[in-house]
């Protein structure tokens, strides 16, 4: 028996009363589904690097998803994510017949929404004690005492860091830690390194994806200024790693005094 719900983007979609086989084009999102019924999953990106060891046929990226290769799994959900995934590779397995869940997810709040209604409406799961124990970690997060202001990059040459509405931003914001570039009109944008040091930021979050920067990669383009190296997974990724994300980073993140 099939029913119709509607993903976060208001799409509605064809769903079986619980999903068997299951696709998924991002990391955060086959984490998820491996954390919570391994065995749906039949099909992952090359970048789905979590569980170690994942067993599934690989798609390609998440930029250039193998469409045939997805149709031939038969899948009775392929999920996405509308700032990770491309529209037209969503509308071609649309196209085709296939099921496509589309997530949207810049905040925290956001992220743990749509995780709840992704695994309960768009798989038939029941809810996971990860996404409970994550729930109740970010609900009893204290007020921050002290608020520092940051750069976060993510690549070099060129430089680019993170802008406006976006998840990783959100998740300092709540460790008390606001993004420099917040109110950029982008939300990645391409800022030149005399810039980002004009800014005289508390902090330089560095994380270790999409750039891999690293303890001699990165730090010292930022002389005088206090850097983190932070993993990009507690910064980016919303799944399981939510459970634990605040504690690390926080450790990382240093003391703000």
């Amino acid at each position: 028996m099939s029913r119709r719900a509607q993903d976060d983007t208001g799409a509605v979609t064809s769903l079986p009363e619980r999903a068997e086989r299951v696709v998924s084009l991002v990391p955060s999102l086959t984490e998820s589904i491996a954390a919570t019924a391994p065995g749906l999953l039949v099909g992952a990106t090359d970048w789905c690097t979590h569980p170690a060891k994942l067993d599934v046929t690989r798609i390609k990226g998440t930029k250039n998803p193998d469409i045939e290769r997805i149709i031939a799994l038969r899948p009775d959900v392929v999920l996405a994510n509308v700032e990770e995934n491309r529209a037209p590779d969503v509308e071609a397995l649309r196209a085709a017949g296939v099921p496509v869940w589309v997530t949207v997810i810049r905040t925290v709040d956001e992220a743990l929404t749509s995780l709840r209604r992704m695994l309960t409406e768009a798989c038939g799961l029941p809810v996971p004690t990860w996404l409970e124990d994550a729930e109740r970690v970010w609900a009893a997060l204290p007020e921050p005492e002290h608020r520092r202001t940051a750069v976060i990059p993510i690549w070099r040459r060129p430089w680019m860091v993170i802008g406006r509405d976006t998840f990783a931003g959100d998740v300092l914001a709540r460790l008390g830690v606001d993004n420099a570039y917040a109110a950029h009109t982008e939300r990645y944008p391409k800022i030149p390194l005399e810039r980002l040091l004009a800014v005289a930021p508390d902090l330089v979050v560095l994380p270790d994806e999409p750039y891999a920067f690293g303890h001699a990669d990165g730090p010292e383009c930022f002389p005088g200024l206090r850097t983190a190296l932070v993993s990009g997974r507690d910064l980016t990724w919303y799944g399981p790693s939510l459970v634990d994300a605040p504690a690390r980073l926080t450790a990382l993140l240093g003391d703000p005094a």
